[in-house]
């Protein structure tokens, strides 16, 4: 069975959008495609933690010109103080199962992007493990620091970098384009169309 990977940082908004757009696609046309989301933390890429109003400025510019059905709750007060957490969980539940990691992973972005809940503190991340039958406290740090360093390896250049067998995709759902100091970010559909034609090919 063909397993997409995905490279990306749970606080990034446009893994958000390209996640939930693959996951459309691949239940609209029923193809059974396993999903890997690796750890890309870009604070640890950066080094610099993520800024919480260029984060509000690329969500409020998703949701008024590509994506009006997402973003629901999301809340700038609410920015987690890291992603590690978060991306410790999620690769705790990849360590178990592909399909439960692939839920866990994006559960949490959910949790963040459209509930407004800040996924680096514990009783949060604890509430998303319950809900998976996890216990509290999971953390596979190594295993997220493993997904950086593999990232490296491979050439990963920002989040979201998507592999499909021989092929790779960055962020390939959108065109980001900043003029004049505004943020202007439109759907790229026919390299979309291409990725996902690639990820869910028999």
């Amino acid at each position: 069975m063909k397993t997409v990977e995905v490279f990306a940082d749970v606080r990034c908004p446009f893994t958000h959008v390209g996640l939930r757009r693959l996951v459309e696609q691949r239940t609209l046309r029923g193809i059974d495609v396993r999903l890997r989301v690796c750890a890309w933390p870009l604070e640890l890429v950066n080094v610099a933690d993520l800024d919480a109003g260029l984060i509000a400025e690329e969500v409020d510019a998703l949701r008024s010109q590509v994506a009006p059905d997402l973003f629901a709750a999301f809340d700038a007060g609410a920015f987690p103080s890291s992603s590690l957490p978060a991306l410790g969980l999620a690769a705790a539940g990849y360590d178990r199962d592909i399909r439960l990691g692939e839920r866990v992973s994006l559960a949490l972005r959910d949790a963040f992007f459209e509930e407004g809940r800040d996924i680096a503190k514990q009783d949060e991340l604890d509430r998303v493990a319950a809900s998976f039958g996890l216990p509290p406290g999971l953390n596979a740090a190594e295993s997220v620091h493993g997904d950086w360093h593999e990232g490296q390896a491979r050439g990963v250049i920002g989040s979201p970098h998507f592999f499909v067998d021989e092929m790779s995709f960055f962020c390939p759902a959108l065109d980001i384009d900043r003029t004049n100091g505004h943020l202007r970010i439109t759907p790229s559909r026919s390299t979309f169309d291409a990725f996902i034609d690639e990820c869910l090919a028999a």
